[in-house]
Formats: C-alpha cells, structure tokens, sequence
C-alpha cells in the first residue's frame, strides 16, 4: 500500500510563493506518473499540474507561467513550486499517484493567499 504525505502549505500574501511537497512511501515512485490536484470550497476538484515516469510535464492554464510541478526520485518526492500567487489559487492541494489503473490520493494541505 502506497502512502502520500503533502507538507509546505500555509497562508500566503497576494504575490507571494510556497513550496509544496507530497512523499511516497513504497517502491514504485520512480515509475509512477504523479499529479497536485485542488479543491476549493463549492469547487469540484481540478488538476493543477502533472508530471510521468520520464519527467514530461503539463498544467492548467491558470496556473501556467507561476506554477512548476518536479520530481526527485531519489527521495520519492514530487514538488509543487508555486509562484505569483492569486486569491483564487486558495484550495485544498491533493497529490496523486496514478500506476496502470491504480490511483493513490493523499489527505490534502490547505494552501491559503490572502492579504
């Protein structure tokens, strides 16, 4: 059974910058492809950005230009950099495992920008 664990959310001026983590346990990380997923309130949830086993990347437009998704799989990390943050971007930050047809969420950290 795969564990996600996020860190590094918190509350964020306008224009400000966070550093999201999500750490895998097991061994399958490194062939996993992984993806930060939010959730606002009365919001369904929406991909942010995504990255596969060979390091290709995607994200949402609204996020593209301030957001950076990586990987570290020496430490089964993934990272979210997130940059110019927006009143909007305040949501619950999922990190997701996806491996064939199987899919691992995390419990989710709260990343807030307000002045």
């Amino acid at each position: 059974q795969v564990q996600l664990v996020e860190s590094g959310g918190g509350l964020v001026q306008p224009g400000g910058s966070l550093r999201l983590s999500c750490a895998a346990s097991g061994n399958i990380f490194s062939r996993a492809a992984m993806g930060w997923y939010r959730q606002a309130p009365g919001k369904q949830r929406e991909l942010v950005a995504q990255i596969t086993s060979g390091g290709s990347t995607d994200s949402a437009d609204s996020v593209k230009g301030r957001f950076t998704i990586s990987r570290d799989n020496a430490k089964n990390t993934v990272y979210l950099q997130m940059n110019s943050l927006k009143p909007e971007d305040t949501a619950v930050y999922y990190c997701n495992m996806r491996w064939g047809s199987v899919r691992y969420w995390g419990q989710g950290t709260q990343v807030t920008v307000s002045s």
